[in-house]
């Protein structure tokens, strides 16, 4: 994972630092048996009572060194977990952003918000961890080993028979626990894409009285987590007994075979009591150690969904230094352009389109539901690249061209109208950050939004719920069209962005747009075709081919789909009226 490069470069001295103090912590804990075998081999066997209290001091003392060592450690560890943490999450979440369409449509939107939360939260609880008690196990088993193999060597050859059993025990249940685990994150994937989809689309539930649909839904990918999680637990917690059972079978045998030594004044108590401690001490650095392997098997299973996004790589390219030239301002040229969203090999949605707009022209694009309109837009500001052909914009291919500076010249107003949770003025500062109250009053009455806004007791300060909840369709879409018009854009494009306003406010909006916005280039996505009539150039599209370009009366004559599309919205009456 080379993406943990940079993080290990900045947190490697305080992470050592904490090791340092965990350390020292272990080495104050495997000291404690052994001075406390002698206190009963020589302060208490010999009735020395001065000789008691003195190793109880130093007992004493190497207790509380050890507890300093310990409040430090956790003090670091905080820190640095913490701090990565944070920093992980937000460049991956930076990362998300530079991503193009194509690139995040690989991931679900559930999935990126697992990945931004539980993922990194798992993978951030095991580095902490090993600054706390994973390193520390290891440490005290080892440590343990020697110290009980120097106390007594004949009790030793007991451990050199538990601990590799309980070896293999942790490399069985590491090799089974992975995809168990990796299981268990897909499963919650599934949770949090279900409850993302309800409480967004939580209105139409309530409108369709959908809540038992709904609810057995959510309880089926919640079943199929629990399930999952469920079998993972019971396969970990298998293995823990296990070695445990293990481990107290050895303590077993030193008492036996210390119990018969002991009566054969061959081995003193304190050697076997402090054997025992070891033997204690080793159990439960194995126990955490089974632990870490656990915890392990889920932080590598969320490493590694980590490093898909990081190992993402953008696919769109451009050249750094091209810029675009001063002479023209908004004009579009379609060359032959041909776009699928599987790539060259997949099916294409657009085929061969080609067409120019000029600056200051307002372009109508019209056709049925799934001709393509929105995709072809959608390629304008670069959120696709094409797979085939050429988009100029002012004479310069964009694909040569930084998106941002593609993106500066352009506003749009999507089809699914997008507000955020803030005020009106701070959803207008979208378009232009350092806009004027002044700029953001004219944006508002162009788009016809200025009187309900100014009308409210808060006005500019009124703030909009989470999606835009307190206002109505017509309203959030005046409000989206007034965000990017206080932008000043060269170009701007209309996904469809009107068909929740009455027919007389867009027509205000479109005398608003030609007697403020000269020169605007505009590009107007309609399914009204009373929105497109009066357009400079109007682009028929069907079936992802341009079947007509022209304008409206030209267009009614000679272009059949326009006919049909006429005909059905005006009637059989008009169309004949309209020809005479």
């Amino acid at each position: 994972m080379q993406f943990l490069t940079k993080y290990i470069q900045k947190y490697w001295k305080l992470f050592c630092l904490a090791v340092v103090f965990l350390m020292f912590e272990a080495m104050c804990d495997l000291m404690q048996p052994t001075i406390m075998s002698q206190v009963i081999d020589v302060g208490v066997a010999n009735k020395n009572l001065a000789f008691v209290l003195k190793m109880g001091g130093w007992m004493l003392l190497i207790t509380g060194l050890g507890a300093i060592s310990a409040s430090t450690r956790n003090i670091v560890s905080s820190i640095v977990s913490q701090n990565f943490g944070a920093q992980l999450r937000s460049d991956l979440f930076s990362k998300i952003q530079t991503l193009s369409f194509k690139n995040i449509d690989k991931f679900e939107r559930a999935s990126l918000v697992t990945r931004l939360t539980n993922d990194v939260t798992q993978f951030q609880m095991f580095v902490n961890g090993l600054m706390r008690i994973f390193v520390k196990a290891p440490l005290l088993c080892i440590g343990g080993l020697i110290m009980a193999t120097r106390l007594n060597a004949q009790l030793a050859v007991t451990l050199a028979l538990v601990v590799p059993i309980v070896g293999v025990l942790i490399a069985i249940n590491m090799r089974i626990g992975f995809p168990f685990f990796i299981r268990v994150q897909r499963a919650l994937d599934g949770v949090n894409g279900v409850m993302r989809e309800y409480l967004s689309g939580v209105r139409v539930v309530k409108a369709f009285n959908r809540f038992d649909y709904e609810t057995a839904r959510f309880n089926q990918v919640n079943e199929e987590y629990r399930t999952k999680a469920t079998g993972a637990n019971r396969l970990m917690s298998v293995f823990s007994p296990t070695i445990m059972l293990t481990m107290n079978f050895g303590i077993v045998a030193v008492l036996w075979i210390g119990g018969v030594r002991v009566n054969q004044g061959q081995m003193q108590v304190g050697h076997v009591i402090a054997f025992i401690n070891y033997m204690t001490q080793i159990l439960f650095s194995l126990m955490t150690i089974s632990m870490v392997f656990n915890m392990f098997v889920r932080a590598k299973a969320s490493l590694g969904r980590i490093g898909e996004v990081f190992s993402e790589q953008n696919d769109m390219h451009w050249d750094g230094q091209a810029q675009f030239p001063d002479k023209m301002k908004g004009r579009i040229d379609f060359q032959n352009v041909s776009f699928s969203y599987e790539g060259a090999a997949g099916e294409p949605v657009l085929k061969n389109i080609s067409f120019t707009c000029l600056p200051g022209e307002t372009i109508g694009i019209i056709g049925s539901t799934g001709s393509g309109k929105s995709s072809l837009v959608s390629l304008i500001p670069r959120f696709y690249d094409v797979s085939s052909g050429k988009i100029l914009v002012d004479g310069e291919d964009i694909r040569t061209l930084d998106p941002k500076l593609v993106r500066e010249k352009i506003a749009i107003v999507p089809q699914k109208t997008t507000l955020f949770t803030g005020t009106v003025e701070e959803n207008l500062r979208w378009g232009k950050e350092d806009a004027t109250l002044e700029e953001i009053g004219q944006s508002l009455r162009m788009a016809q939004a200025h009187e309900f806004i100014s009308t409210s007791p808060e006005g500019y300060q009124t703030r909009i719920g989470q999606g835009g909840v307190n206002f109505s369709g017509g309203q959030k879409q005046r409000l989206s069209i007034a965000r990017a018009l206080v932008r000043r854009p060269e170009i701007l494009i209309l996904d469809d962005s009107t068909s929740a306003v009455d027919a007389a406010t867009e027509a205000r909006i479109k005398q608003s747009l030609k007697k403020y916005a000269q020169g605007l280039t505009c590009l107007l996505i309609a399914q009204r075709i009373s929105s497109i009539m009066d357009a400079d150039k109007i682009i028929v599209l069907d079936n992802g081919e341009v079947v007509g370009i022209g304008k409206h009366q030209q267009l009614i004559k000679t272009c059949q789909v326009y006919q049909e599309i006429f005909q059905s919205q005006v009637g059989k009456e008009v169309q004949h009226a309209a020809r005479f």
